[in-house]
C-alpha cells in the first residue's frame, strides 16, 4: 500500500495517524491480537470505572472504539466503491449514551472487536490502489479511503493510550500489551 499524503486526511485525523508508525495493514492486523489481550488484562471489576465525572466508563471507551470502527469502515466502503455521496457525521456521545456498554462482560467486547477486525480485513485488503486513493466527504471533510484505515488504526491505539495513562495507571499491566 502507498505511503498515506497529507492532503488525503483532514488536519483533525492528524493525531490518530501519527500513531500508526509502520505499515497501516501490518498495525490493523497486529491489533487483532493486541488489542484482546489488553482488553483481558483489565480486571471485570474495573469495566464500568471512570476516572473522573462524566467521563466514559473503561467498557464506554472500548465500544466507543468498536462504534469508530464500524462508522469508519463504511465510509471507506462507500467511498471505495465510488460512491461519493457526502456522508453526515456522527455523534459519538449520543451512541455512548444509548449503547448500555456497562452491561457488557470486557471478554465480549474482546471477542466482538475480533470478528469485527477480521471481517473489516477482508474488506480493506480487496481495495486496488486506486480505490484506496478514492476520497469522500464525511462529516463535512475530505478524506481517501486510506486514510480512513489509518484513521481506524489511529483512533484504536489513541483510547489505548488515554486507557493506560488515566483509568489504568496504578494497574500494572503488561508494558508489551498494545
Amino acid at each position: 500500500m502507498n505511503q498515506l499524503k497529507s492532503d488525503e486526511y483532514p488536519a483533525i485525523f492528524s493525531d490518530y495517524i501519527e500513531t500508526v508508525t509502520g505499515d497501516v495493514m501490518e498495525e490493523l492486523t497486529s491489533q487483532i491480537e493486541t488489542f484482546p489481550e489488553f482488553i483481558a488484562s483489565i480486571p471485570e471489576s474495573m469495566g464500568s470505572y471512570a476516572y473522573a465525572e462524566d467521563k466514559w466508563t473503561i467498557k464506554e471507551v472500548l465500544c466507543h472504539i468498536l462504534d469508530c470502527e464500524r462508522v469508519m469502515a463504511y465510509r471507506a466502503l462507500r467511498f471505495g466503491r465510488n460512491d461519493m455521496t457526502a456522508l453526515a457525521a456522527f455523534e459519538q456521545d449520543e451512541f455512548v449514551s444509548n449503547g448500555r456498554h456497562n452491561e457488557r462482560k470486557l471478554a465480549d467486547i474482546a471477542e466482538e472487536f475480533i470478528h469485527l477486525r477480521k471481517a473489516n480485513l477482508y474488506l480493506f485488503n480487496a481495495f486496488d490502489e486506486n480505490e484506496l486513493a478514492r476520497k469522500g466527504m464525511a462529516s463535512d471533510r475530505l478524506i481517501s479511503v486510506r486514510a480512513l484505515l489509518y484513521v481506524i488504526a489511529g483512533h484504536l491505539n489513541h483510547h489505548v493510550i488515554i486507557l493506560k495513562a488515566r483509568y489504568l495507571k496504578n494497574q500494572n499491566l503488561s508494558n508489551d500489551v498494545v
